[in-house]
């Protein structure tokens, strides 16, 4: 069996051990021994840490002439076995051409990742990122290390830094406690206390100790050259001998702007922190990321650009509204408030979630969304609910949808194309204003 060999696929496909679908397009083949690993992992999370709902993003099935299945949804990422196998999920983008759409998919899916505020990574160029060739983990270590290219071009901080050792001569001050413990014998010696300037600080500990981690972790010859590189630089640094501790050590500030994207990602990497990652007995590492939110945080920012010229307020998560008042419960938080011209209010949503082209069956529209819609109608007072959906194949050809009731609630439902961001958003906008026309 290849170690670290890399099994691919996207949101909502399926994975089988069953060899007598190998070639079948509807399946990923993994070997039985890979099977059963991953099943062991969503049986074990499952019990273990129920808040992180595996089971949405993993589910177990069984499939008539198949055998079991396990499907994948709603989160996107990689999962490492020790194996050697990682599993990497990347979100359903649908597009005119197959051509390249593994990189393009890729590309797309960090510029949403950009989005998120606790996503750490300012350094992005797509030209320089090898998308082709790297997984998403291998993406994520190469935008830390291009953060820590950044850092050592300015220079590592320096200060001066709080030191013992046991000398050959006297120097700062004398230490008598550990001076009788050590030196009884050797009284030619002195353990002393003093400052000594350097590199040595808590951030650059933490760097350094990173740097280490990866290059055990990382299978990418590119990511293993630049890491032993940057670690010249890291020479007079020691490692983390506990990383709690300086992490707790580590105070961002003016003097330490250059190192708070670094720290960030140091935490996710040492301390499994940050996003929806888990470990455990079967696995070395996974980094996924829910795609609801994710899809949520990115059509909040291209929103907020779109609208910029309009000089309309347009706030994101908005608080303020509960369905039941007395006593206040069931707070409602929509995606996106808009405050337009002249009193008007539009409420959007977006649902990472896939319609079908069934007018009889509600496009596949959850029930729940609907009541939710009609609370945000009903509690902000007004008739403009925009719902946002994801774009793909089956759905591309369908017409505009609008839900109308006699009470002059009205929900618009609109596509969102991520492969031709730009146009799609501009559409959208002429449509919210000539809906402003048709109020006049």
């Amino acid at each position: 069996m290849s170690m670290n060999k890399l099994i691919e696929v996207r949101e909502f496909e399926m994975l089988t051990c069953n060899d007598a679908f190998k070639e079948d397009n509807k399946y990923h083949y993994l070997p039985p021994q890979i099977f059963q690993e991953l099943k062991l992992i969503i049986y074990e999370l499952a019990e273990e840490k129920p808040e992180l709902a595996i089971l949405e993003f993993l589910r177990i099935r069984s499939h008539r002439g198949v055998g079991e299945v396990i499907s994948v949804s709603n989160y996107v990422g990689l999962i490492q076995l020790t194996s050697g196998y990682r599993i990497q999920v990347l979100p359903k983008i649908s597009f005119d051409t197959e051509e390249n759409s593994t990189i393009q998919t890729k590309r797309i899916f960090l510029k949403m990742l950009r989005s998120l505020k606790d996503f750490p990574s300012k350094v992005f160029n797509e030209a320089n990122l090898m998308t082709d060739k790297m997984n998403l983990y291998e993406i994520f270590i190469n935008l830390y290390l291009k953060e820590v290219r950044q850092l050592v071009k300015k220079g590592l901080k320096a200060s001066y830094l709080e030191t013992e050792d046991n000398l050959n001569y006297y120097k700062g001050k004398l230490l008598f406690s550990e001076q009788i413990k050590r030196n009884l014998v050797h009284q030619q010696r002195c353990y002393v206390s003093y400052d000594e300037y350097g590199v040595n600080r808590s951030e650059n500990r933490i760097i350094k100790s990173t740097l280490i981690y990866l290059l055990k972790q990382t299978t990418s010859h590119e990511n293993q050259k630049e890491i032993r590189q940057l670690l010249t630089f890291f020479e007079k640094v020691q490692l983390s001998t506990n990383y709690e501790k300086d992490f707790c050590k580590i105070t961002i500030n003016r003097q330490t702007k250059d190192y708070e994207l670094l720290i960030q990602w140091s935490k996710i990497f040492l301390l499994k922190k940050g996003f929806t990652m888990f470990s455990g007995v079967t696995t070395n590492q996974a980094l996924l990321f829910p795609m609801e939110k994710v899809f949520e945080s990115y059509m909040t920012q291209q929103l907020k650009r779109l609208l910029n010229d309009l000089d309309w307020e347009v706030l994101s998560q908005h608080k303020g509204y509960f369905l039941f008042d007395n006593p206040q419960q069931f707070a409602l938080r929509p995606d996106i408030v808009i405050n337009a011209n002249e009193g008007r209010q539009i409420i959007m949503d977006m649902k990472w979630k896939r319609l079908i082209p069934n007018a009889r069956s509600n496009y596949g529209i959850s029930q729940n969304d609907m009541y939710q819609m009609y609370a945000y109608a009903k509690k902000y007072q007004t008739s403009e609910i925009w719902l946002l959906y994801p774009l793909h194949d089956e759905i591309r050809h369908q017409t505009q949808i609008i839900f109308e009731s006699n009470d002059e609630v009205k929900v618009y439902i609109y596509f969102i194309d991520l492969v031709n961001i730009e146009d799609c958003l501009s559409r959208l906008k002429t449509n919210i204003l000539s809906q402003a026309t048709l109020m006049i």
